[in-house]
């Protein structure tokens, strides 16, 4: 049986999206979670996902001898492991699209990702009106996040990015639960689409998950202390 290696829940935004695409498409696998004691060489986290890849960060997908870490890494080998799954769209154009905006997100909007960090548990909305008001990469990403989903969607008809559930939507389900945690101001076919991927199967099972965790880590929370 492959293994998924990941982190905490409530706040590993990369370990979600393997996490949800295979939950969603019905690839099986078997999750270890490593905690988040500490991003520091010699930490428990550091040790132990060191030892199964040079980066020493989640996730890490191991199937038999192979080991593949970075989340487009996994998303791609599965891709070509279950083709029957459509984990990318069909027509070779939506896959270079679909292929772009998941490239997009891999590599930009650090104003979002590092200000609004991912905090599934909690609601921030004060944070967000303030952040949305002082901080004008996070107001700019999120333009660009509305200016995409909204293209994609009407582009295709919803409820997904490419009207069915992929590699792009478990990409971006990360960027909706931030959306929620910080109460950050999107239209409503927006939220429609925020709502639709959080009901998926796979996806409400990783909330649901990191609802319960209970696991508070003071270096993941910047806006909150120990209750």
């Amino acid at each position: 049986m492959r293994k998924l290696y990941v982190g905490n829940k409530n706040y590993s935004s990369w370990s979600m999206r393997p996490w949800v695409l295979m939950k969603q498409a019905g690839i099986p696998f078997d999750e270890v979670m490593v905690r988040f004691d500490s991003f520091d060489r010699g930490s428990h986290f550091k040790n132990a996902i060191g030892a199964l890849n040079p980066a020493a960060r989640v996730p890490v997908l191991v199937d038999g001898e192979l080991v593949v870490w970075d989340t487009l890494a996994i998303a791609e080998y599965l891709a070509e492991t279950f083709p029957e799954k459509a984990l990318w769209p069909r027509l070779a154009n939506d896959r270079a699209r679909a292929r772009s905006v998941c490239a997009e997100m891999h590599s930009g909007f650090g104003g979002l990702r590092g200000h609004c960090v991912m905090n599934i548990e909690a609601s921030l909305p004060e944070v967000g009106a303030r952040l949305m008001r002082d901080e004008p990469t996070v107001k700019g990403d999120l333009d660009r996040i509305v200016q995409m989903w909204t293209g994609l969607l009407e582009r295709h008809g919803g409820p997904m990015l490419f009207g069915h559930f992929t590699i792009a939507d478990a990409y971006f389900a990360p960027i909706g639960s931030r959306i929620k945690t910080y109460g950050l101001p999107v239209p409503e076919s927006v939220t429609d689409y925020i709502e639709h991927v959080q009901a998926l199967p796979g996806v409400k099972a990783w909330i649901d998950d990191a609802l319960v965790e209970e696991d508070f880590l003071a270096f993941e929370e910047p806006y909150r202390t120990a209750r």
